[in-house]
């Protein structure tokens, strides 16, 4: 299966492009992705380093990996890959995410490869990633298979797929929408919508069915008195992210 032209869904780009310049504001509308932020961290880096046999402990562990943060708004993940000695690019379909982005690259010292650009186009130039980290985006793209095999094609053989997303059940509705965009605020109201969220169960199978082998997966729990999030093997009620390979 090729990549389709694009599965840009141009009302979700036009979501985030409004929330850009907000994207390091750590009490802005991207408090959430702050606060999530180091247990994905977590998660990503212990991934990449097991597949890969890399010494989280040494100084640029992942120097001499190429890798695509697809969906990287302004670079919550590229930059901490960037500083882990991976070679990154930054794509967003999103245009006014990626000055942003840049900005804050250029700040930090930082040698990022800023893209406004798709997954289906880098795929169509035959761009090529030791990992692809695709966090938080299936969600919110218009053809979920499409998307995830056009991430699947920028893979070498051997590569490592990074993905989370959000579950649909009641329990993601109370949390992800009623509680960030309504009770919290931490979100604009319209961010997410409901009966676009995947179960690991509809995710695993657009991923076997895409090009790649799921091999792991965790949830991502949000506890809302020590007001901290952590990495759970068994609760993928609400957040979750999977690892997947691409065959040699």
């Amino acid at each position: 299966m090729q990549a389709s032209q694009t599965t840009v869904d141009p009302s979700e780009v036009a979501k985030f492009e409004a929330m850009a310049a907000e994207w390091w504001d750590p009490k802005g509308k991207f408090k959430p992705l702050h606060m999530l932020n180091p247990c994905r961290l977590d998660y990503i880096t212990s991934q990449i380093a097991a597949e890969f046999n890399r010494d989280l402990s040494q100084t640029e562990p992942f120097k001499g990996l190429r890798l695509l943060d697809i969906g990287c708004g302004g670079g919550l993940l590229s930059e901490p890959m960037a500083r882990l000695g991976a070679t990154v690019v930054g794509a967003d379909a999103a245009a006014g995410n990626i000055p942003v982005a840049q900005v804050h690259a250029t700040q930090s010292g930082l040698d990022i490869d800023y893209r406004h650009t798709t997954a289906e186009a880098l795929a169509d130039a035959g761009e090529q990633f030791d990992v692809v980290l695709n966090m938080e985006v299936v969600e919110h793209v218009a053809d979920p298979l499409s998307y995830l095999t056009a991430c699947q094609q920028l893979l070498k053989p051997g590569g490592l797929h990074l993905c989370s997303t959000i579950n649909r059940n009641p329990k993601s509705f109370a949390m992800a929408i009623v509680g960030a965009e309504f009770v919290m605020r931490w979100l604009p109201k319209g961010t997410h919508e409901w009966n676009k969220f995947i179960t690991p169960d509809e995710l695993f199978a657009l991923l076997e069915q895409s090009g790649v082998t799921p091999v792991d997966h965790k949830g991502f729990v949000f506890n809302p008195i020590t007001w901290n999030w952590s990495i759970s093997a068994n609760d993928l009620s609400v957040n979750y992210v999977t690892s997947s390979l691409k065959p040699t």
